[in-house]
């Protein structure tokens, strides 16, 4: 048990392994960013659209906050929940809690009244930054609308201009920076993030992750795509709130010493600017962000000769698009199969292309060892699906006050039930099939959603795809194809891209019976695409397209 009363569900013994191997620095994050600082304090530690923050600014920034958090009263152990846009303060406020020994529990911004609630009120938050307003929502207000209910909370700090009850996080930079003699020791062992993963629960789960589990974890697999003597710099379209964004701070500043290069929500064209101005060697984003941005010709007018891949996670990425974004792009693919529960698989620069477009990569067992199990939890042999379970350096802790969910989704050993599906190829590696809860069920049919949408994606006009079920009395549910297109391309209609599907091999049990075209998909807080809102919008459909026959 730590300060934070969070417990490591991993054996000691397998943690210490990991220790014992040199896979974990065995430091805790601060540390490992002040002696970034010492190497290169005047290199752009994190650069925006509208400015960039050296290494040793962001280090006084992130004292200066811990002061003001301190003299509020914050100790090691504690939680400060975070739901800002991308900013460089976002990284400050991971620095300043690490320093602390404190916990930070960032989360996207354009989370709902109900999931702020759940979130702050499960870590048992003492603080809580967040802007004035986002999307137009007054956040300040419903934040102080919920302060009743969220007994913990001591310190509510805004960025933005100053408000009654508030705190402004210009003003608690405005201070002097603490020494380092005023820092408390920290466990490399203890808690330093939160990390929210949605799931399939009503409620966001809250994932615990200590210093050694996200550098020496997530970190590393950073590491592992860069090549030697070369600095990593990222481009993170996803929001740094996320758990894509989590290796923003730890991995890239902490471990790497490279830059972060953000904007403040994703936007094709300023996304166009970014890379034309920065040269990142690496974007992070999801399937949705790459594919609008490789459709998009501006990206054809500029210089993307730096670019040494693009690292995909979020969902399971179809053939079309890793073809369509190697070729706008010209650079690799690396496809990442990763999670806040804790996962992490991926496929590498040097992959051969079947590989990519097939696989989720080789297991590394240094950041996340892979087993696939039946049912009853035994080990299947190469070639037979099963549930993906994960385990290794980068494994959380725990879920946050859920005991519940970890004894749903932990086995004794530590391992992380996934609820995909998956297999280990005769070449060693993983080939996912798909989620577990994901399965829409049509007349007792099993139809995966990522079959479907992989042979969309084929489709010249087409640049995103969803398939999402809808409720049907006769057959259960019915599937809906929701798809964006090309600018300028003409709609088909229900019948032909059936009949595209069929000559591409379909079984007629699996196609679609309503068709939904989108400007865009909705998108998450965490960039994902959003199959409940969509599911909530085609379910107002009375009547299929088709009728099966």
């Amino acid at each position: 048990m730590n300060t934070a009363g969070i417990i490591d569900l991993v054996p000691p013994a397998v943690r210490q392994q990991w220790k014992d191997e040199g896979i974990y620095p065995n430091k805790p994050a601060f540390e490992l960013f002040r002696e970034q600082v010492e190497a290169h304090p005047d290199q752009a530690a994190v650069i925006s659209p509208d400015e960039s923050i050296s290494y040793r600014e962001l280090y006084q920034s992130a004292l200066r906050l811990a002061r003001g958090f301190r003299d509020a009263g914050v100790v090691p152990g504690d939680v400060i929940a975070c739901q800002l846009p991308n900013h460089w303060a976002c990284c400050a406020i991971d620095l300043a809690a690490a320093a602390l020994g404190a916990v930070v529990a960032p989360f996207p911004a354009g989370r709902d009244r109900l999931d702020i609630q759940s979130l702050v009120r499960r870590c048992n938050a003492r603080v809580i930054v967040a802007p004035e307003a986002y999307n137009e929502v007054d956040l300040c207000a419903m934040i102080e609308s919920l302060r009743p209910s969220l007994l913990s909370l001591r310190l509510l700090v805004v960025q933005g201009a100053s408000r009654a009850g508030w705190q402004t996080l210009d003003r608690m930079l405005d201070v002097e920076p603490l020494s380092e003699a005023e820092l408390p020791l920290v466990c490399p062992d203890s808690p330093v993030r939160l990390l929210v993963s949605s799931g399939t629960e009503s409620e966001p789960k809250l994932v615990a992750y200590s210093h050694n589990a996200l550098i020496g974890g997530r970190g590393r697999f950073l590491q592992r795509l860069l090549p030697e003597n070369e600095t990593f710099t990222g481009f993170y379209m996803v929001p740094l709130g996320s758990a894509f964004g989590s290796t923003a701070t730890v991995g890239v500043l902490c471990w790497l010493g490279g830059t972060v290069v953000i904007m403040q929500k994703f936007s094709v064209s300023q996304a166009v600017q970014m890379i034309e101005r920065n040269k990142p060697n690496f974007l992070l984003g999801v399937p949705t962000m790459m594919q609008r941005i490789a459709a998009e010709p501006a990206l054809q007018q500029i210089d993307r000769s730096g670019l040494r891949a693009l690292i995909c996670g979020g969902a399971v990425i179809d053939r079309a698009t890793v073809q369509r974004c190697t070729g706008a792009f010209g650079c690799s693919f690396i496809n990442l199969y990763g999670s806040a529960d804790g996962v992490n698989c991926h496929t590498l620069p040097d992959d051969d292309i079947e590989a990519i477009l097939t696989t989720a990569g080789k297991p590394n067992p240094g950041v996340c060892e892979i087993r696939i199990v039946n049912d009853e939890g035994k080990t299947l042999p190469q070639g037979e699906i099963g549930e993906v379970l994960a385990r290794g350096p980068l494994s959380p802790m725990q879920y946050v006050n859920a005991p519940d969910l970890d004894a749903r989704y932990r086995t004794s050993e530590g391992w992380v039930k996934t609820g995909d599906l998956g297999m280990i190829d005769a070449k060693g590696y993983l080939v996912l099939k798909g989620r577990k809860k994901d399965i829409i069920i049509r007349g007792g049919v099993n139809i995966s959603p990522v079959q479907v949408e992989g042979l969309v994606a084929e489709h010249p006009d087409v640049v995103s795809v969803a398939c999402v079920p809808v409720p049907d009395e006769d057959m259960g549910q019915r599937l809906c194809l929701c798809v964006t297109l090309k600018e300028g391309s003409t709609r088909f209609s229900l019948p032909t891209i059936r009949g595209f599907l069929q000559q591409a091999g379909l079984d007629a049990g699996k196609l679609p019976e309503y068709l939904h075209f989108r400007r865009q998909l909705p998108m998450t807080p965490a960039g994902k695409v959003d199959k409940r809102a969509l599911a909530q919008d085609v379910a107002a459909l009375a009547v299929p397209t088709l009728k099966a026959g």
